[in-house]
């Protein structure tokens, strides 16, 4: 039954991604670029309510009010698909830096473009890297959020944590405020899988990191409190959910916790 509605839920959710582009094409390119982001913003909640109804799978933000108002950083563990869009609808005007690749892919691409996402070439250096960072301090000024992942890439959940200091030299020369967010999704949503599982999990926004901090303290101190969080949404999630099917790097994460709780207890 649950590959059944994983087969349906993703049918449906890329049918809805599809489908909503082009009809609401003509509004979003011609309203003005905040006006627009109602759609996007419209198409994560449908999606939510999507895996609620198609898959049983719902969630809760605790710590919405640690988002600061006008610009900051929002730093979110990076585990599937999901936590690219999730927090759309609690963000006033959010801005990425993506792959220059994306912006190549049709009404995808037009959309991005629309709402100034900030395109790089990943491999490239100096001059280009000078360009990104002038294009975002530009849009940060604004009162625009930054969403940047600091580990880069997908990690299973319960994974060693990988953080690129990519994060900590933004943090240097942006000079704003830094918001963690913990959180598990790839237990219900698994990176390079199809396979989407019911349950309730939780996320959480952590306190700003204000700006001013040494960079190499600062990049210590969002791996610390990130992963402490994490810790404990995942066994928190797992509590809840004992029918989940934890995968490998989830579980031996959720051993090594046990037993420093029971050497700390002794």
């Amino acid at each position: 039954m649950i590959a059944l509605r994983s087969v349906l839920f993703n049918t449906i959710f890329y049918a809805n991604l599809i489908l909503r582009m082009i009809v609401f094409s003509p509004y979003y390119f011609l309203a003005p670029r905040r006006s627009a982001y109602r759609i996007p913003k419209n198409w994560a909640l449908s999606n939510h309510w999507l895996m609620e109804k198609i898959v049983g799978t719902t969630f809760e933000i605790e710590g919405l009010e640690n988002l600061p108002e006008g610009g900051y950083i929002l730093a979110p563990k990076h585990q599937s698909f999901w936590d690219t869009y999730a927090l759309l609808p609690w963000l006033k005007d959010p801005v990425y830096i993506l792959k220059r690749e994306l912006m190549w892919i049709p009404l995808f691409g037009w959309y991005a473009k629309k709402q100034r996402m900030i395109p790089i070439n990943r491999g490239a250096r100096g001059k280009v890297m000078v360009e990104a960072l002038r294009r975002t301090k530009e849009e940060l000024a604004t009162g625009r959020q930054l969403i940047i992942y600091p580990e880069g890439t997908r990690r299973p959940p319960g994974a060693e944590p990988v953080y690129k200091y990519g994060i900590a030299r933004m943090y240097r020369d942006l000079q704003l405020p830094v918001v963690p967010v913990a959180m598990q999704p790839g237990l219900f949503w698994p990176r390079r899988s199809t396979m989407r599982y019911p349950g309730h999990y939780k996320v959480r926004i952590l306190k700003p990191i204000e700006p001013g901090m040494d960079p190499d303290a600062f990049f210590a101190h969002l791996i610390e409190v990130t992963e402490r969080a994490s810790d404990e949404i995942l066994m928190g999630d797992a509590a809840r959910n004992p029918n989940l099917p934890l995968p490998p790097t989830a579980l031996q994460r959720l051993e090594e916790l046990r037993k420093e709780n029971a050497a700390t207890a002794g």
